[in-house]
């Protein structure tokens, strides 16, 4: 059969300049960039919001420093420095000094950190790797429930509670098995540094443990199973793959944890006891610096009266600060700087 020839079909220079060609679309990003000029004026002005929102931090600590030391001016005049250094206070005669506060704060937020740190992070620990998935739910469910409690219903229940305990039956038991120690003489009568220690780990341990929680949450599961494919077995691998890489957030949540105790004030203040002396028992009471502010600040009669409370305010801001600036150097001691990494 004959092969027909192929028909090639060739436009005619006039057919491409007759065919009309359509324009190319303009995205609106552009179509609005192109309306809106350069942005350089609307970029510098955004950048300077941003820079006052982060300089602001400092002006407002700034601010309540130099308020503090303006209405504590009379305390600091008659007894300087030395306050923060010495035990007295009687209001009656007008002598004041604040270790005492000092001492009963630090005592009671260390106490509470050594209690709720080691149970925040077992229960972090369960949530994230060992709790069955029916029970996942609930148990978070409970443990952020705990720190929506407010802390007036805290202090209700340790004076209902934890107090009737403590005077009948944990303290025999800490007498008769730690009493050589010397932490655990005089007498007992419910209310004390140990117990505002207590309560004060039953309120941050929540917080702890939900961020604690979070922190090991985010780490990769590809740390898990690379630990695991080289033969290690549960406990190596949570701690080697999830706590060592999630160890700066940990210390993060115990710091938050701190300054939340550091702070507390209802619920330690219906338990402590509030007497303002340094004893080396837990049983004996105590006061903390947050406590003596809000039990004495509506009773303050004269001006240096009034002027050592707000210098006993300048002593927790001064005393959160240090805090902090220990903690921060733990966090660079553990890294070095570096962050923290797999190893």
């Amino acid at each position: 059969m004959p092969v027909k020839p192929a028909v090639s079909v060739v436009a005619s220079p006039a057919a491409e300049k007759t065919t009309p060609s359509s324009p190319a679309p303009v995205s609106p990003v552009r179509e609005f960039l192109n309306t809106r000029g350069s942005g350089r004026l609307a970029d510098t002005s955004f950048a300077a919001l941003m820079l006052a929102c982060a300089c602001s931090i400092f002006v407002i600590v700034l601010f309540i420093f130099w308020i503090l030391i303006q209405n504590s001016h009379l305390s600091l005049a008659a007894f300087g420095w030395k306050f923060f250094t010495r035990e007295a206070w009687d209001p009656v005669s007008g002598d004041f000094g604040a270790l005492p506060f000092i001492y009963g704060t630090l005592a009671t937020s260390l106490l509470a950190l050594a209690m709720a740190v080691p149970l925040a992070l077992g229960v972090a620990i369960f949530l994230t790797e060992l709790c069955p998935r029916p029970l996942r739910a609930p148990i978070s469910f409970l443990t952020e429930l705990l720190a929506a409690i407010p802390s007036v219903v805290y202090g209700l229940w340790a004076v209902f509670v934890l107090v009737p305990i403590m005077r009948d039956t944990l303290g025999p038991f800490l007498v008769k098995t730690l009493g050589w120690t010397g932490f655990f003489e005089g007498a007992n009568f419910g209310v004390g540094l140990l117990t505002a220690s207590i309560i004060l780990a039953i309120m941050i341990l929540p917080i702890i443990s939900s961020l604690t929680r979070d922190i090991m949450t985010a780490v990769p599961h590809s740390q898990r199973e690379a630990v695991l494919a080289l033969g290690a077995t549960r406990w190596e691998m949570i701690r080697i793959g999830v706590l060592r890489n999630s160890r700066i957030g940990i210390v993060g949540a115990v710091m938050l944890g701190l300054g939340r105790a550091l702070g507390e004030t209802m619920a330690v203040t219906m338990v402590i006891g509030n007497h303002p002396e340094i004893h080396k028992s837990l049983f004996a009471p105590g006061y903390t610096l947050a406590s003596v502010i809000a039990n004495e600040f509506a009773e303050a009669t004269g001006d240096l009266y009034y002027s050592a409370l707000i210098e006993i305010g300048l002593a927790l801001f001064l005393v959160t600060i240090v805090v902090n600036a220990v903690a921060r150097l733990m966090v660079w001691a553990v890294t070095r700087g570096a962050p923290s990494r797999a190893s």
